[in-house]
């Protein structure tokens, strides 16, 4: 592919790492969570790249950020690459930022080369795509869709008592930049966070669309009791109740196919004593599967097995819904233009479906999307030692690039 236009790859590696020391973790990773002090440090750093790439900066109400290179057309809805820059409490380097720099590393390529694009490139950095720190994750690209209204998303709460409105006034973020408004279309370069293209080979995952998930909090409710004096006949232990209910989930999330996900985590218990059985114990759901039907059975399956531990252990139950995010199909002229798009790079690809949430669901509802994979090693994401090679962030990003002037246009050969 040497007389295929590219992107340049030691440019876009060496911000990757610039971006990485950002609340760099001792482990190698990243910790910049949602609307904290850090996560405003690597949008500053962003910020500045982009400003020097000659972009405009903007941010909705709800602290979605936009760099925007300018198009032939003013007028012409733009096209928008993007992903996020916040992390997991012990995060990668690349989740979610590759698709930030690798958007950015396509303005600088075409500023590079002088080329024209008929519309505008815009470069979108969503708010709290995580969810680690604020209970919803891809909030911003909610908000931004109208799948959440600004004012609850104002009201998150994190764990120490802290809104997501609160840290949006104090970091100065809550803006006026339109949501929702009309794209010509949206691309979001991504790791694959699975081991899907590494094993098959594949350099690039044409990303046809992403699985249906939903998160819940569990709370199982019994009576506090001592530890040394309360028979075990006599109990209302939650903490069985949790037992019963854990190796039951993880049975029935057999009945969904090979492709049902179900994952429990954080657990809490209150009071927190050693010697005394909890009053209480919660715990976060997590169910995917990517038809819609299926995702219901299992749903109401969760919540029939949980219902039936608690009732045999004398405690009550509550599961709350906190976040629904039904499958998407992408647009296939957008699924196309990636495909095409490796073709003309020379890159082996498959077309592939993402088990992973993204900011590309949400924006999908408005505007016609696709995503890019690249492979990741071992397929390990959310982790410290998540990894991609160089030559697959270049890759990628050449991708990236060429979809993204097919679907913007150009009077410029290239």
């Amino acid at each position: 592919m040497n007389d295929v236009l590219s992107v340049d790859t030691d440019r876009l590696w060496s911000r990757l790492m610039a971006m990485a020391e950002v609340a760099a973790t001792p482990a190698g990773g990243s910790n910049r969570q949602a609307l904290s002090d850090d996560d405003a440090a690597g949008r500053e750093l962003f910020v500045g790249w982009a400003r020097r790439a000659g972009c405009s900066i903007e941010t909705d109400a709800v602290g979605n950020l936009f760099a925007r290179r300018p198009g032939l057309d003013p007028d012409a809805p733009p096209v928008v690459l993007g992903s996020h820059l916040d992390t997991q409490p012990t995060g990668g380097r690349f989740d979610g930022v590759y698709g930030v720099l690798g958007g950015l590393e396509v303005l600088e390529t075409l500023n590079d080369r002088a080329l024209r694009t008929v519309a505008p490139l815009e470069v979108a950095v969503w708010t709290n795509e995580e969810g680690s720190r604020f209970p919803v994750s891809m909030m911003g690209s909610a908000v931004w869709a109208g799948a959440l209204g600004l004012g609850e998303a104002r009201c998150l709460r994190d764990r120490s008592g802290v809104t997501v409105g609160e840290e949006l006034d104090r970091l100065g973020w809550a803006g006026s930049s339109e949501s929702g408004r009309q794209l010509g279309a949206y691309l979001e370069l991504h790791i694959e966070q699975g081991p899907v293209l590494e094993e098959s080979g594949s350099r690039i995952g044409v990303v046809t669309g992403v699985q249906g998930f939903r998160w819940y909090t569990v709370t199982l409710s019994g009576l506090p009791a001592h530890a040394g004096t309360t028979p075990m006949d006599r109990r209302r232990d939650p903490a069985r109740a949790l037992a019963a209910a854990l190796e039951g989930l993880y049975e029935s999330i057999l009945a969904g196919g090979p492709a049902a996900r179900v994952t429990p985590a954080q657990f809490r218990s209150q009071p927190v004593s050693p010697n005394t059985v909890p009053a209480e114990v919660t715990f976060s759901l997590d169910l995917r599967h990517p038809d819609a039907a299926v995702l219901d059975q299992i749903e109401d399956l969760a919540r029939r097995i949980i219902g039936d531990s608690a009732a045999r252990h004398g405690c009550e139950h509550r599961v709350h819904l906190d976040n629904d995010s039904p499958p998407v199909t992408f647009d296939e002229r957008c699924v196309a233009a990636v495909a095409a798009a490796a073709e003309t790079c020379g890159y082996r690809h498959e077309r592939i479906v993402s088990g992973a949430g993204h900011d590309a669901c949400h924006v999908a509802l408005k505007a016609p999307a696709a995503m890019i994979f690249v492979p990741c090693r071992d397929g390990l994401s959310h982790n410290e030692a998540e990894s991609i090679e160089p030559t697959a962030a270049g890759e990628g990003a050449t991708v990236l690039l060429h979809a993204a002037l097919e679907l913007a246009g150009t009077p410029d050969p290239y």
